[in-house]
């Protein structure tokens, strides 16, 4: 893996000469690759009529990615270290770059999986390493702004990848949610080029291959568990059985390996020594949940339920990313200054107060309150997040700095397929059980309001079969919102759950040192 780097412009400590064109360059980077989460979900359809394909093959387009980005971001910190972070970073653009292209004139369904695999192989190290950038160009007292910097690309992507993919789709094609990729990776892929430093290789780094494999196979068993779950009606299926079987089996083995390797394994035991590190990864896994599951849950609400179209469902999840950049803003000037405790609390409960709003949601909600509930979880999310990606490495020692942003990235991703999972499983199964107790309540004479508004009463009289399936109708849509209401409400307990962790956070007070920087710049 090598490519031609550029004689970047450092000063005497190493540091990039034009840190703010380096920023750019790797902001551009990040929002590409988390645009590409979310932004396909919308195009789903209209690929598969394009690709002859059935609702069931058509998710492997949004499975093929997941697991390949899961299963090659752990390496992306060894690699980097290997053949060198520039190397590493201009390969991963050039190839999402050309994979996007690809995928963009795929003519058939096995073209289309196997360019989205190859583009989350690829694409995987682009967060991970971003952030890694960012902490070593600035100085520990600019972490906080940094990480700001950082988050706004990593967590607007997935909120704005539906509305762009939306209006892209309707407006051009679906095919245009790949070729927007191109213009963007050829400019980040020039910035890093030209202005980003080389870093020194490590040659002696050994990459544990027997060690990726077990962690390969555990994420691997665990996304195909997730991704199949719902269709396959979960462990009632032997297929679910075994992929859960092989995934802790495997993990099992590589927390045994990683523990009793006598050469350096595939990560150190040593980084998960660090308390703030470790604490922060379970906070992350928290974040992951809420990040992508709201947004997987909101636009079937708005659009199936509501009857929201894709773009008007856009434009109102959209401000959820304006709270997030506004918090960013404000958040990255106040590390420092704030008890990061605090901040993160302030946080959680913002985010715990609009999940509890959501929970008291109908199907005649107004714009506004979608809008306002949005926003403050977005300004929540924003006071979550920056805290937690500069704490994290704060007390961590910089040569652990590769890998350990790679674990953060893939504990972020793995809580985001869980609780996308749990969350689309659990509106599955209880719309079923809150059909069956709204249908046995059903009576001409205990018809709510809203029953009477969907099926009115000429249609009563007649007893007609139209009747029917329009009560029908009316009570799954009603059952359906019970259970995405129920969702909001378990998630609204799981960010309180969290709360207690906070006063375990050690947060140190001495300001940095000479040395703690020239170890952050090396």
């Amino acid at each position: 893996m090598t490519t031609a780097a550029a004689p970047a412009a450092v000063d005497k400590d190493g540091k990039p000469l034009h840190t703010g064109l380096v920023t750019v360059s790797i902001m551009l980077a990040t929002i590409m690759q988390a645009l590409d989460t979310t932004i396909a979900n919308v195009a789903l359809p209209h690929m598969q009529g394009s690709l002859a394909a059935t609702q069931d093959q058509i998710a492997w387009v949004l499975t093929s990615y997941i697991v390949a980005a899961a299963i090659m971001t752990a390496p992306a910190g060894i690699l980097a270290a290997k053949f060198g972070r520039k190397e590493v970073f201009i390969t991963s653009i050039i190839g999402f770059t050309i994979t996007s292209m690809l995928c963009g004139i795929a003519a058939t369904l096995p073209e289309m999986v196997v360019f989205r695999l190859l583009q989350g192989v690829f694409g995987a190290a682009l967060v991970p390493l971003s952030q890694a950038v960012l902490l070593d160009i600035n100085p520990p007292d600019r972490h906080g702004q940094a990480m700001a910097m950082w988050g706004v690309g990593v967590m607007l992507g997935p909120i704005l990848g539906p509305t762009l993919g939306g209006w892209l789709t309707e407006s051009y094609n679906w095919r245009w949610v790949f070729f927007i990729n191109l213009p963007v990776g050829i400019v980040a892929m020039a910035g890093m080029w030209l202005f980003l430093p080389a870093s020194e290789p490590d040659k002696t780094r050994r990459f544990d291959v027997f060690g990726f494999s077990l962690l390969a196979i555990a994420i691997g068993g665990l996304q195909m568990m997730l991704d199949r779950g719902e269709t396959q009606d979960w462990f009632s299926s032997p297929e679910i059985i075994a992929e859960c079987v092989v995934a802790l089996t495997a993990l099992y083995l590589f927390i045994v390996h990683v523990l009793t390797s006598e050469k350096r394994p595939f990560l150190e035991p040593e980084m998960f020594r660090d308390r703030n590190y470790v604490l922060c990864l379970m906070f992350m896994f928290v974040v992951g949940m809420l990040i992508l599951t709201t947004m997987a849950l909101l636009p079937p609400y708005l659009q199936n339920l509501m009857g929201f179209p894709v773009i008007t469902t856009g434009l109102v999840l959209a401000p959820r990313g304006i709270g997030t950049m506004a918090a960013m803003m404000i958040v990255g000037r106040l590390i420092g200054k704030v008890d990061v405790r605090l901040l993160i609390a302030f946080g959680l409960s913002m985010t715990a107060l609009s999940l509890y709003e959501m929970s008291l949601f109908n199907l005649n909600v107004g714009t506004w309150l979608l809008t306002k509930t949005g926003l403050i979880q977005g300004f929540g999310m924003g006071f979550i997040f920056v805290p937690l990606s500069t704490v994290a490495y704060a007390t961590l020692h910089p040569r652990f700095r590769n890998d350990a942003t790679a674990v953060f990235s893939l504990v972020r991703n793995i809580g985001s397929s869980i609780g996308i999972s749990l969350m689309v499983a659990m509106v599955a199964q209880y719309t079923q059980i809150n059909h069956a107790e709204l249908g046995a309540r059903l009576s001409p004479f205990g018809m709510s309001h809203v029953m009477l508004q969907a099926v009115p009463q000429v249609y009563f009289n007649s007893f007609s079969t139209a009747a029917l399936a329009l009560l029908n109708g009316a009570v799954t849509r009603q059952a359906a919102a019970i259970s995405y209401l129920n969702d909001f409400r378990i998630m609204t307990y799981v960010v309180l759950l969290a709360l207690p962790l906070l006063p375990f956070l050690k947060i140190s007070r001495r300001k940095p040192q000479e040395e703690d920087i020239n170890a952050v710049l090396e």
